[in-house]
Formats: C-alpha cells, sequence, structure tokens
C-alpha cells in the first residue's frame, strides 16, 4: 500500500472544499460548499431576514405616505344634502321637502336603543376597538359562513367615513382611502361624533337617510322615541334595506326576523338590554310605506309659503334652505287648515262642472286666516293641488281687491277726523249723494265720475248704507274728502305692503283697484279685529337647524296702526254689512262677524274679507285660463249669472268660521265708537258742500229707499238764477210726491223735501248759466258748462 494520502471523496451534493492551510494556501478559510439540487430553490436564513426587513421597511414607509398624502376630504354632497320638515303648531309632520329625504339629529335626540341596537348589529366592539379591525373582517366571514347573519367586514368608522367623505364605488383606490381616513377620524374625532354621524348617514331603505327620517318612514315617530323592539329592526334594515322591508316584501319576513333577533341577542350579549325584557318583545311590523310626503295637495302651498317668509324676513336665506337640515315648526294648526280645505271643497270646488262650462276651468280659490291677537296664520288655502296648479292663491297678489278696500277709506277718515266738502265729520250716520257716475268733488286731476253695481243710483244715503250696498260713488267721493295720500298710508299702516301694484293715491284707490294678496288683506282685517293695533304676521314658531341650533326669529312687535276708535267705529259699519248688507251669507258662522264683500274689474274675482273677535279671515275666487294664464271673467260659474263677495267667499267663510271656532266661547266685539258715530245727522246743504254734476242722465231710482236713512232725502234744486222751477219729486214707496221747490232768486239756496224712505227723482230746470240739474244732483258751478262724469276702465270695480 503507497504511503500517499488517497484523495477525499465528494459528499453527494456538495463540491470539494479547501481545508485551510492547503497546499499553497497557508491559513486560509475553506469555501463553502455550494448547494446543489432541490436545495438551491430555498432561501437562506439570511435572505428571509433581509426580505423581511426590507418588507417591514416598505411597509411602513408606504403606511407613513400613505398617511401623509390621504387627507380627509370635505364631506360628499349626498352625505350633506337633507330635506327641511316642516310641521304643524302641534309637531304633526306637514310636509318634506328635497329630494333626499334626510333630517340629521344629534346623538342625544336618538333613543339608548336605536343607538345600542346599532352597535349590536353592525360593530359591537366599537367602543373598544380601533377605527381598522381586522378581527371585524374574519369575524364577518365567520358569521356569514356558518349562517349567524351576514355582518359588515368594517367598521363603523370605515363605514361612516365611506358614507360621508367617499363614494360608493367598490375600488382599490377608495379602500385605500377609507384605510387611512379612518384611522386619522379616529385620532381626531370622539367615537360618540363618529357614531352620531353613521347614524345621520346610514340609508334605511324608504328613501329614508339617517335614522331620524327612518323612525319617521316606517314608524311615524322621531328617533328619540325608539323602543328596542322597533330600534332592533331599523338597525336590522341597514344591512339589507330593500330585501328586510318586510311590507314591500313579505316573502322576506323570515329572513327579517331572524336579522332581527339576532339584534336583540346582541343587545342582551352585550348587557344592553335584560334577558327579560328581551324574552317579552315581538316583532313590530313597520306601518305602509306612503308616498305622500311631497308637495301634493295644499302642501306645497304652504311650504313655499313658509320658505318665502323666511327668506322675505332675511331668517334663512334661499342657498341655506336648499342645503336643507331645517326642522321648521309652523304656525299652522292642522284642524283649521283642514277646516278651510273642506269649505273650499264644498261651497266651490265640488259645484264646478269643468267638463261642460268651460268657466268653471277658470275658477281658482286663494285663503288665509290670522290670529287677530297674535298674527299667527293659522290656515292658508292655495288651490286645489299644488303639482296641478303651481301659482298660490292666497300669496298672488295679480287680482284687485275691489270694495274689500272700502273699510280702509272710512277708517282712514275717523282716524283723521275728516270731514265731508261741506264740514261735516265723516260717521258711519253721514250723509253722501249715493247717485250713479256722480263726479267726485274736490278732486283736481281728470273728472272722475265711478258707476255703482248695476248702474243704480241711491240719492242721499248714510255711509252705514252705502258700505252695506257697497256705493262707489260714495267712498269715491269719501277718499277725496279723506285725501288719497291718507288713505293710502291708512291701508300701509294696518298691513297692505306699500309697494302693492296700483295702491295709487287717487279717487279711485276707494274702489279697490290695488292688487293686494288675499293674506296681506287677511293681516289688514285683523288689525280692525284687533282695535287697531297692529302685528306682522307670522308663519313660523320655530326653527332648528340640524336638530341642535336654535335660527334666531325676529323680535314681533304689536303697535297701534290707527285709534281704537277708527279700528271699532269700521267694525260697528262691517257688522251692519253681515247683519243686513251683501255679506249675510256669512251669518252662518253663528257668532258676532263684521265683513265687506268685493268684486274686482270685470267680475274677475270675487271676495269676502270678515273677522269675529279671534279670527280674521279672506276668502278670493278669481279667475284664470289655465292655458294662457290670462285674467278672466267669472260670468256663468257654477251655472249662476255673475259670481260675487256675498256668494262663494261669503259662504265659504261661514262654513270655515264655524268649524275652526268650534268648541271655543262665543265672543262679542267690545267696541269704542267714535263721539256722534250713533248719532243720525241730516244731510247736509247741497249747496254748500256738492256742487252740480252737470248734464249727466241719472235720475233717482224710486222705490229703492234706504231704511235706515231715518227717511229723510235731499229734494232736487233747479240751477237757474231766474225763475223758480219744480226741485223735483221724491219717492214714498215708489210714488212720487211733490220734494218742494227752489226759490227763485239768484242767491236762493236748496229747499229740502222730506219723505218716508223715497228716493230722489225728477229732474232740474236749466240754469242761466248754461249748467244743467240733474235728479238727485246739486247745482252746477256758475260759468261752468256742462260736464259729464265718465267712468274709466277700472270703475266697473263693485261690491
Amino acid at each position: 500500500m503507497s504511503d500517499e494520502p488517497q484523495p477525499q471523496q465528494p459528499t453527494d451534493g456538495w463540491a470539494p472544499t479547501t481545508t485551510q492551510g492547503g497546499p499553497g494556501e497557508p491559513g486560509k478559510k475553506p469555501k463553502r460548499p455550494k448547494r446543489t439540487g432541490w436545495r438551491r430553490l430555498l432561501p437562506t436564513w439570511r435572505m428571509v431576514l433581509g426580505t423581511s426587513v426590507i418588507g417591514v421597511l416598505l411597509l411602513i414607509g408606504l403606511f407613513f405616505l400613505g398617511y401623509s398624502l390621504v387627507k380627509i376630504p370635505p364631506a360628499n354632497a349626498l352625505a350633506t344634502k337633507q330635506s327641511n320638515v316642516f310641521l304643524y303648531a302641534d309637531g304633526s309632520q306637514l310636509a318634506r321637502d328635497g329630494e333626499i329625504n334626510r333630517e340629521s339629529v344629534t346623538l342625544a335626540q336618538i333613543s339608548k336603543d336605536a343607538q345600542h341596537a346599532v352597535l349590536a348589529a353592525e360593530d359591537r366592539d366599537f367602543y373598544s376597538e380601533s377605527a381598522v379591525d381586522p378581527k371585524a373582517m374574519i369575524r364577518a366571514v365567520w358569521n356569514t359562513a356558518t349562517g349567524k347573519g351576514k355582518q359588515s367586514g368594517s367598521t363603523i368608522t370605515q363605514q361612516y367615513v365611506k358614507n360621508y367623505y367617499l363614494a360608493q364605488e367598490q375600488t382599490v383606490t377608495r379602500k385605500v382611502k377609507e384605510f387611512f381616513i379612518s384611522i386619522k377620524l379616529d385620532r381626531t374625532e370622539s367615537k360618540d361624533r363618529i357614531l352620531e354621524g353613521y347614524l345621520n348617514t346610514s340609508y334605511f331603505g324608504r328613501n329614508a337617510y339617517g335614522i331620524q327620517s327612518a323612525a319617521q318612514a316606517y314608524y311615524g315617530v322621531d328617533a328619540t322615541d325608539l323602543d328596542p323592539a322597533r330600534a332592533a329592526y331599523l338597525a336590522a334594515l341597514v344591512n339589507a334595506p330593500s330585501e328586510y322591508d318586510v311590507v314591500a316584501r313579505p316573502q322576506n319576513k323570515p329572513a327579517a326576523v331572524a336579522r332581527w333577533n339576532y339584534v336583540l341577542d346582541g343587545m342582551v350579549k352585550k348587557g344592553w338590554l335584560s334577558r327579560s325584557e328581551r324574552s317579552g318583545l315581538k316583532f313590530p311590523m313597520p306601518k305602509e310605506q306612503t308616498f305622500s310626503t311631497g308637495l301634493s295637495g295644499q302642501r306645497g302651498y304652504l311650504v313655499e309659503a313658509v320658505k318665502n317668509y323666511l327668506t322675505a324676513n332675511k331668517i334663512v336665506d334661499a342657498d341655506e334652505l336648499e342645503a336643507g337640515g331645517y326642522r321648521i315648526t309652523t304656525t299652522l294648526e292642522k284642524g283649521r287648515q283642514n277646516a278651510l280645505v273642506k269649505a273650499v271643497d264644498d261651497r266651490l270646488m265640488s259645484k264646478l262642472d269643468k267638463k261642460n262650462r268651460k268657466v268653471d276651468t277658470y275658477v281658482r280659490a286663494g285663503g288665509a286666516s290670522i290670529d287677530p291677537k297674535t298674527g299667527r296664520v293659522v290656515a292658508m288655502y292655495g288651490g286645489i293641488d299644488y303639482v296641478k296648479q303651481y301659482t298660490n292663491g292666497a300669496t298672488r297678489a295679480d287680482f284687485q281687491v275691489g270694495s274689500t278696500f272700502k273699510p280702509f277709506v272710512f277708517t282712514s277718515a275717523v282716524e283723521n277726523d275728516s270731514t265731508t266738502q261741506d264740514g261735516q265729520t265723516i260717521t258711519p250716520n253721514t250723509y253722501y249723494d249715493g247717485t250713479n257716475k256722480r263726479p267726485v268733488q274736490g278732486w283736481s286731476g281728470e273728472t272722475y265720475g265711478p258707476e255703482n253695481e248695476d248702474q243704480v243710483s241711491y240719492g242721499d244715503i248714510t255711509v252705514r248704507s252705502a258700505t252695506d250696498k257697497s256705493v262707489n260713488a260714495v267712498y269715491a267721493q269719501m277718499a277725496v274728502d279723506v285725501g288719497p295720500e291718507k288713505v293710502k298710508q291708512t291701508a300701509i299702516d294696518l298691513g297692505i305692503p306699500a309697494d302693492t301694484k296700483d295702491l295709487s293715491p287717487g279717487p279711485s284707490i276707494a274702489l279697490g283697484t290695488a292688487t293686494a294678496s288675499v293674506l296681506d288683506m287677511t293681516q289688514a282685517y285683523a288689525t280692525l279685529a284687533n282695535h287697531g293695533k297692529h302685528t306682522a304676521y307670522t308663519l313660523v314658531d320655530k326653527i332648528t337647524k340640524d336638530g341642535t341650533e336654535d335660527v334666531e326669529l325676529p323680535e314681533r312687535k304689536t303697535e297701534r296702526a290707527v285709534s281704537r276708535q277708527a279700528a271699532d267705529t269700521t267694525t260697528s259699519v262691517l257688522r251692519s254689512v253681515v247683519e243686513n248688507g251683501t255679506a249675510t251669507a256669512a251669518q252662518a258662522a253663528g257668532r258676532p262677524a263684521a265683513g265687506k264683500t268685493g268684486t274686482a274689474e270685470k267680475d274677475q274675482a270675487a271676495w269676502f274679507a270678515g273677522y269675529t273677535p279671534d279670527l280674521s279671515t279672506v276668502v278670493a275666487v278669481m279667475g284664470q285660463d289655465p292655458v294662457t294664464a290670462a285674467h278672466e271673467s267669472l260670468y256663468d260659474v257654477m251655472g249662476l249669472p255673475r259670481i260675487n263677495g256675498g256668494g262663494a267667499p261669503a259662504e265659504i267663510w261661514g262654513q270655515y268660521t264655524k268649524d275652526a271656532l268650534k268648541g271655543h266661547s262665543v265672543t262679542s266685539f267690545d267696541l269704542e265708537l267714535q263721539p256722534g258715530a250713533d248719532q243720525t245727522m241730516p244731510p247736509s246743504s247741497p249747496s254748500a258742500s256738492q256742487p252740480g254734476t252737470g248734464g249727466q242722465d241719472t235720475g233717482g231710482t224710486p222705490g229703492t229707499g234706504d231704511p235706515n236713512d231715518q227717511g229723510q232725502t235731499q229734494g232736487q234744486t233747479s240751477g237757474g238764477d231766474n225763475g223758480g222751477t219744480d226741485g223735483g219729486d221724491t219717492g214714498t214707496d215708489g210714488t212720487g210726491t211733490d220734494g218742494g221747490t227752489t226759490d227763485g232768486s239768484a242767491n236762493a239756496g236748496t229747499s229740502t223735501g222730506t219723505t218716508d224712505g223715497g228716493d230722489v227723482g225728477g229732474t232740474a230746470g236749466n240754469t242761466a248759466d248754461g249748467g244743467t240739474g240733474t235728479g238727485g244732483g246739486t247745482p252746477s258751478t256758475p260759468g261752468g258748462g256742462a260736464t259729464t262724469g265718465t267712468a274709466g276702465p277700472l270703475d266697473d270695480l263693485t261690491g
């Protein structure tokens, strides 16, 4: 055997290595044998460690990069968009507006049971966990796999971030943003604040966003009133809103009940609900879904009127209202609102035959009712349906108010201690010449001689009787006697807006050429009912923003508009209109009432404005072409020759007032009248106060004597300088008797014939100066030629 060392055989899988101190390389460490075969595929521990360290560092870097780059964005438009909620005065819901049915509330306004139910359904460890909880994702998968009910893998914080800040699309980008925003939000917001936001943004079905809207949509209650059973059902809906609506999908009730039980069991497990209470709960069936929360019917008119009130008074601007979130308690009283709608339907709308009478398609109506002592609008009628007739009949201001304006003229006369042309104080018993087309005296403008209704001449007539009969000739003259500017100011003081169209200071102002709205007229009449004290009307009792912030309402002051004597004396005159005049239909109210009828030019509108001591209400029936929107006359409406204020408007007023005050004690008017208001004065001397009318053929109508005129009528006079002429016959019960003659001298005055209740008839003789006397007229001004008063285009406004 050779003494030389044998070469070492390599180990399988390893290459030969050189030992330290081998030939030619003294002291060098031998190389590590190379891995061969399958071992070459395995990473070394160094590789694993290095990769892990690099991976961790990369993840940390990415985390901090994402954390720094992803900002908390502003809320998305859908999350902040809310509806405005409008309530009746008693707190019951009137309407909601806006496409998004959401009403945000504070956590304190959500019952504890509702809070716990949602937590039990969606995230039971919400208050103890971090914003992003991997365990929740694993738990969600397990519960779904084992049939314990579907549960979101995201925390409530993550769901809130998705609802409030982000869109709903399922993308990696959105999930990454959700992750980082959730972590940031958890560091900056309290758990309570996040839960509150989540409850206000979650969708519950039935177009209800947020738990407050859901509580109303499913059970008709507020979120603060949710008990465990109903709260658990709403919490179950968050998981599958459409599927779990047991009314819309009764076939899915077993699944909904199972989810409901899951929520309740979770509440028990967390100690939020006792087992004994849990065992006694029954599944609470929600109410039928209603689709009437829009603006159909009267709701639209009322909502728009309230909105206009808020913006006009600068309480809330239009953009803020559009964003929503307001809870508005109105002054409207549900019972009275329903009573007004019913009265209009009973006395007007139900009697229309739109198929067979075209004019019946023109009919529009408006109504408003105000508590005179407070200025609160308690009822309003805008039209048959807001979605069919958009324009609100109660607030539109484009129809003449007619003779409902006349009381303001008389109120102004008393307020300003006004006198007639011959210096007599104007009282209810002051005589005026009611001759048809009689030119107004003392007016420096264009000759103005208004027509009376049906061209009737009344001769001498008291203010009270002229109001009963709505005599235009009397009130046009009274407006000039008072002063048209003063009349206008009195109307404004009572409540008519100063910028009302055609509120022009002239004789025609007395006939109601102004186009005030029904609501404005109701306010003015309420001032009369309140003894001359004016309180601006209001439609809002309270308003809050997002359930927390009370919006400040402007201070409302009650101020003296006119003296009590002026208002109360007007009331005494208007009581006669209801008792003896054109508004006897209003007696159906069964209470002491005062009011005035009115008819617009060409019978395009008929009005009744009236009040009791407790309620001021105005009703108008108007004519408008439904296609062209042009104003139209109302002849033949309901098959009647014409419609006037004493018809449907007064009938509506009577029925409504009776129903609205049902159960309230009857209150009498407590009136303080102007001095002399209860005294009857004889007619004044025509020569002293009333120049002749000129050559008008407007003789008196026999047999139309006024029983309130104490049997005194003024005889006809001659304007001639020479010779006596017959002063004209005065009618007694339609039979002419000699009313006396005038003195033939140039300096003679007039004689007054006195008969029992007769009206003036006959004609006067010619005058030397070229003037001609007329029946019921007065001498012409010396040297003045014959003049004829011609009614203008607006002079056919009547009572």
